[in-house]
């Protein structure tokens, strides 16, 4: 069986360049062990530009390479066997995980159980292994067919926020009583403030551009909702701030306002990927750090266990899908150009928040 895949890939050091390679894989050459996934749709969220502009950092570029100087960036999806040379693992099973833009993908699995298997190509083995696991859905007690959109726009994302509220509990927030979420539209954000608005004597406070307030606010998971030019206009004795957008002049502005009332500051996205740059030396209040969630997940699984851990994200995600209620509008994107178009617009900002995309390259 010789199919043709198609992979979006992006230039490096200049994300806004892009193209699409498209290459011939004859499944009767796979190597020993190997499998051919035929991808059937991935999640696009703001978190997509937050690989891409972090991926030097965090070595996101080193789960897919690609020719010297461009880059795939990850996504969550699901996906099926459709060649397999690895025993145990048949043709015809669906797999969730971390995909390529891309309508196919080999993977060299590996730890293969009855729940699920892990990507162990040498080029994924210093990687953290939240990234290179692969769940088979017809043992995933949180799977429905119907449900696939959903998982994959707010699994990964509402990961990042259970492992946020988790964080800042054990920390006794710092000795802060409210919390403000910046890119307070932005999905992981969303998941974050839904858990702290349930902490009590903890006020949660999102700032998001003008246009977005009103769409942040009927999500009523947040306290207060302001426009990023109010920000001064909050007067709050204790404050933590967690960053989503990766806003230099923001952070700027948001310690200098607080100072020592600013008990922490932790950076966690770049949805403004555009207005980030190095933050100003000595900033009053703590220093900046970042929060990378794989890390603390370990954490975790060193406290509650592997199994402990997924089940307390999975009760915790099945609440807040049930708060979130019909206030997302799941839109589907089938084609290359509709994916160019959706990237385009994550990258000028311009997505509505309402809508959770899903893409389709096959």
């Amino acid at each position: 069986m010789t199919i043709m895949c198609r992979t979006f890939e992006v230039n490096k050091t200049d994300v806004a360049t892009h193209r699409f390679v498209d290459q011939t894989l004859d499944a009767a050459a796979l190597g020993p062990g190997e499998v051919l996934l035929e991808i059937a749709h991935f999640a696009f969220t703001a978190n997509n530009v937050t690989y891409a502009m972090s991926a030097d950092m965090f070595g996101y570029w080193d789960f897919f390479p690609a020719e010297d100087g461009w880059g795939r960036i990850p996504v969550w999806g699901f996906a099926d066997v459709i060649a397999s040379n690895c025993e145990g693992l048949a043709v015809g099973r669906r797999v969730y995980g971390y995909l390529p833009m891309a309508t196919h993908a080999i993977v060299e699995p590996g730890r293969v159980t009855a729940q699920s298997f892990m990507d162990m190509a040498a080029h994924r083995s210093e990687r953290a292994p939240i990234y290179n696991q692969y769940v088979f859905t017809d043992a995933d007690p949180g799977y429905s067919r119907d449900g696939e959109a959903l998982i994959a726009l707010f699994r990964p994302l509402f990961s990042t926020s259970f492992l946020l509220d988790t964080f800042q509990a054990e920390n006794h927030f710092f000795g802060a009583e409210a919390v403000i979420l910046s890119s307070a539209s932005s999905k992981t954000a969303m998941g974050t403030a839904q858990l702290l608005s349930g902490r009590e004597d903890l006020q949660v406070i999102g700032l998001t551009s003008a246009a977005n307030c009103g769409f942040v606010e009927s999500l009523g998971f947040y306290d207060r909702t302001l426009a990023y030019e109010d920000l001064e206009n909050l007067d709050i004795p204790a404050v933590n701030f967690i960053d989503m957008a990766g806003n230099a002049g923001l952070v700027s502005r948001l310690h200098k306002h607080f100072g020592e009332r600013l008990k922490d500051s932790c950076m966690v996205g770049i949805t403004h990927w555009d207005a980030g740059g190095a933050l100003e030396p000595d900033l009053p209040g703590p220093k900046p750090k970042v929060f990378f969630a794989p890390a603390y997940a370990q954490e975790m699984v060193a406290q509650w266990g592997a199994d402990g851990l997924q089940s307390r994200i999975g009760a915790a995600m099945e609440r807040f899908l049930s708060d979130l209620g019909s206030a997302l509008e799941v839109r589907d994107n089938k084609g290359a150009e509709a994916l160019v178009s959706l990237f385009e617009k994550a990258l000028a900002n311009t997505i509505d928040p309402s809508q959770g995309h899903m893409v389709t390259l096959i």
